[in-house]
């Protein structure tokens, strides 16, 4: 299994052809599908109601990726603190 940071995917979205985006383009329609991405707006719309705002939304995929599959998740980010709290995110 393999976890994506953010700059990876930053640079995916930039159009940058790095062997990470190579990478990355071919794994990624494995580890965002349908369902992943319908379940990171259930939660991204949980958390807003709870008055969380999530800046970036490769942070709600990240997590609830990580919190489908009991993965989890070293970081640096506070936006990831809300939700430990209300999606059961498990940090290191």
């Amino acid at each position: 299994m393999i976890l994506v940071d953010s700059s990876v995917w930053i640079d995916y979205f930039n159009g940058k052809i790095t062997r990470q985006t190579n990478l990355l383009d071919k794994l990624h329609r494995d580890m965002v599908g349908k369902e992943l991405a319908i379940q990171s707006v259930g939660n991204y719309r949980m958390l807003r109601k709870k008055g969380v705002t999530v800046r970036k939304t490769i942070d709600m995929i990240i997590a609830t990726f990580c919190v489908h599959y009991g993965i989890s998740l070293l970081h640096d980010d506070r936006d990831f603190d809300p939700m430990v709290t209300h999606l059961g995110l498990e940090i290191v």
